[in-house]
């Protein structure tokens, strides 16, 4: 499926009719959209190939769109309803964007930097809710001399790459997702205990099945995922481990060097991302719309 999606001459020849370009960014996942102007609406037909382009590369980019908020927002709609968040912060006067500096809202300093560093950042955006995102749509602001990449991972191909003896331990495993994990840390205890009540740990499966796409999904993160339900502690922690290392193999990547005013938008559904902290002291703040999700299944 993978494959037939991203070798699909059918959608190259209609995006280059209309003056749109697909360039594949690795052979695997990823790919550079040039020709599409997002400060007006996009036409049906164009917005019908941004889409297709997303699903089959999983992460697309765009540069040079210097956008308004409006135009954002709108960009944003085209792949669902929006959503807020609890922690991090929104941009004044647009509650739907929000604005992300360092970690999740988290900004290093040189006194932090370097757990900063030796934080593994890989996640998928909002796993702690029971319907995670199913997009997101980033845009630069404010990006440093050098560094701020951003990494994202095919966590499809990752699960294709399992030993077949891990795909049978882990087919009908469900895990634990928690806002605690990785915000409860950077807020008050009163805060903390807020976002625990309101936003209860949630069960996924451990391996989804993409809606759309029909691939199947290794669906755990570092950030979010705490334990995997129904076994012992420490085959839950040696799968984890083993787990959440396959989204570091290089050959399930793409690096994005960000430009000025260049957007990704990912499907959270198929990846994981890290931004990469190499730019301290220098400063990065991108903004980001979330696509409102769907339940999680096999």
């Amino acid at each position: 499926m993978a494959t037939q999606l991203r070798d699909n001459p059918d959608l190259a020849e209609r995006a280059a009719a209309r003056g749109i370009g697909i360039f594949p960014a690795t052979a695997l996942i990823g790919a550079e959209i040039r020709g599409l102007k997002l400060e007006a609406p996009l036409t049906p037909e164009d917005a019908a190939i941004l889409r297709e382009a997303w699903l089959a590369h999983k992460v697309v980019f765009i540069r040079d769109n210097d956008l308004s908020h409006e135009a954002h927002i709108r960009l944003g709609r085209l792949f669902g309803e929006l959503e807020g968040h609890p922690v991090i912060p929104h941009v004044p006067g647009h509650p739907e964007i929000l604005s992300i500096r360092g970690v999740e809202g988290v900004k290093p300093t040189p006194e932090t930097i370097e757990g900063f560093r030796a934080y593994n950042k890989w996640h998928t955006d909002v796993t702690f809710r029971e319907k995670p995102s199913i997009a997101s749509v980033l845009r630069a602001r404010l990006l440093p001399p050098v560094g701020g990449d951003t990494i994202f991972a095919d966590a499809a191909a990752a699960y294709r790459g399992l030993p077949e003896a891990v795909k049978e331990q882990i087919e009908h495993l469900d895990a634990e997702h928690d806002i605690v994990r990785s915000f409860g840390g950077r807020v008050s205890e009163e805060k903390k205990a807020e976002l625990g009540r309101n936003f209860p740990p949630v069960r996924h499966p451990v391996v989804r099945r993409h809606p759309e796409t029909g691939e199947k999904i290794l669906y755990v993160n570092y950030t979010f995922t705490s334990r995997i339900l129904d076994v012992e502690p420490e085959e839950s922690d040696a799968l984890l481990r083993l787990l959440f290392d396959r989204i570091k193999v290089p050959e399930y990547q793409v690096r994005f060097t960000w430009t000025p005013n260049a957007i990704a938008i990912w499907d959270n559904r198929a990846t994981q991302h890290y931004a990469v902290g190499d730019y301290v002291p220098a400063d990065r703040m991108l903004e980001r719309v979330t696509v409102s999700g769907d339940v999680v299944t096999r």
